[in-house]
């Protein structure tokens, strides 16, 4: 028992593949942060878009038409 103790301790074959894994918990960890800040980027950006068409609307007195002159 105590031989194969020793024997376990020195055994470093299993030792990359948790260096492995914590990187990819690393890059996973990475990966969502960056996600959930584009798509608070995202949804920022679509609702600016919405705000100036529903102010380009109002403006102009329309409900949704366009017209080829349009400014806004």
């Amino acid at each position: 028992m105590k031989t194969f103790l020793k024997t376990f301790l020195n055994d470093e074959a299993g030792a990359s593949a948790a260096e492995y894994a914590l990187i990819l918990a690393i890059v996973g960890v990475g990966i969502g942060a960056a996600a959930l800040s584009l798509g608070a980027n995202v949804r920022q950006a679509i609702g600016d878009a919405s705000n100036d068409v529903h102010s380009c609307n109002i403006a102009s007195g329309t409900t949704g038409t366009w017209s080829a002159g349009s400014t806004c």
